[in-house]
């Protein structure tokens, strides 16, 4: 409403459809609950099998998950036919895209089901099965992993790296530019994943980003990754990790 895009009826209305709560109880009537916790598989199905004893039998679970597997999420609780993984992604309010996971037992009444709430929401929807890293991350972190590599290597500077990709292939933001706003953190325990399912050398973490998690240096998160955000308008380019 700030910046003009909805009206201050919009915005009223918006947030009386809201109703937070901190009672799982409260999620007994839902048709359609979307999980979106912490990436760790151990708390996700935790919280699904507490799920799976409150919410009526016939409700919809799902995972906003972008990396993990929803077949092992789905076996916490009893409601395999009715378990999907539905990935937005970031910001949710900009981007069009989600995709729609099905395991191998998901009813496909269920996907339809989710296909059409998608559109309901106005997203672009793409279905996938269940293999980590799903169709977007499979194909973006061997990229992301490559640049760092490159710079790891002595290819090219930080900023020749993203301005490369930049203007070479008209993406909106370098690589390196993308792992800071990703979170570098993030990106190396979605890479271990990939990893760990496909024992892929591509998908293998290169070293540097390994010391940079160490180091705390997540990216903007933190205040400082492949560039040092302490002035978020003007970013500059983090030297010391250059050959």
């Amino acid at each position: 409403m700030e910046k003009g895009a909805i009206t201050g009826e919009q915005k009223s209305q918006t947030v009386a459809r809201l109703k937070p709560t901190l009672r799982l109880e409260d999620l007994a009537a839902c048709d359609l609950v979307i999980e979106a916790i912490t990436e760790n598989l151990a708390l996700k199905r935790e919280l699904f099998a507490e799920l799976d004893r409150r919410v009526q039998p016939a409700a919809v679970f799902a995972s906003n998950t972008s990396s993990l597997s929803i077949t092992e999420m789905m076996t916490a609780t009893r409601r395999g036919p009715r378990f999907l993984g539905l990935h937005f992604f970031n910001p949710v309010p900009l981007m069009k895209l989600v995709e729609v996971v099905k395991t191998v037992v998901t009813d496909p009444a269920t996907v339809d089901l989710i296909l059409a709430f998608a559109r309901k929401l106005g997203k672009t929807s793409i279905l996938t099965s269940d293999r980590a890293g799903f169709i977007v991350n499979r194909l973006l972190v061997p990229y992301l992993l490559d640049a760092v590599r490159a710079l790891e290597e002595g290819f090219g500077t930080i900023e020749d790296i993203d301005l490369g990709m930049k203007l070479g292939c008209n993406h909106p933001m370098g690589p390196l530019t993308l792992l800071d706003f990703v979170g570098i953190d993030t990106t190396y325990y979605i890479a271990e994943i990939l990893f760990n399912e496909y024992r892929e050398k591509r998908f293998a973490p290169p070293p540097l980003m390994k010391r940079m998690v160490l180091a705390g240096l997540y990216g903007r998160k933190s205040g400082k990754g492949f560039y040092d955000h302490s002035d978020p308008k003007n970013p500059k380019a983090n030297k010391q990790l250059e050959r």
